[in-house]
């Protein structure tokens, strides 16, 4: 079944989502290290149909990427590298981190667990993938 892989990338941490096989739904999937992020998507690659990473990608609200995009950019080098044949796109990542947060208040998530950064990242990762889905299916009309 094809996948479609939502990133939410950060200097320690980094936020993976995925789609269901339709693409019309993104999950939560995993936090994994920065440093291991690559290997992961491997691993998970190697079960799954992935066709597409959908990567957040910083920009201020002039448009303009952000500070934190080198690191962004230096990242989308290392996974075109390894998977060549999977297209990458960006999506605009502003305000993700406060939709999460709001996302774990609605959803019921205690205190306690909201404050756990490895949730933020991956329910980030989810609302850039859906973010993305929803944009591009409204687009064409359809899936």
């Amino acid at each position: 079944m094809d996948r479609i892989i939502g990133i939410d990338y950060g200097r320690k941490r980094v936020g993976v989502a995925v789609s269901d096989p339709l693409g019309i739904f993104a999950s939560a999937l995993e936090t994994v290290h920065s440093a291991k992020i690559i290997d992961y998507l491997k691993k998970y690659a190697e079960s799954e149909n992935v066709v597409r990473f959908v990567v957040g990608y910083p920009v201020n609200m002039d448009g303009r990427p952000s500070e934190a995009a080198k690191d962004i950019d230096i990242f989308l080098k290392h996974l075109k590298k390894a998977f060549p044949d999977i297209p990458v796109d960006l999506e605009d990542e502003r305000f993700t981190s406060v939709l999460a947060h709001r996302a774990m208040i609605d959803g019921g998530m205690k205190k306690q667990d909201r404050m756990k950064k490895e949730s933020v990242d991956k329910i980030s990762a989810a609302i850039i993938l859906q973010s993305w889905m929803d944009r591009t299916m409204s687009s064409r009309g359809t899936k």
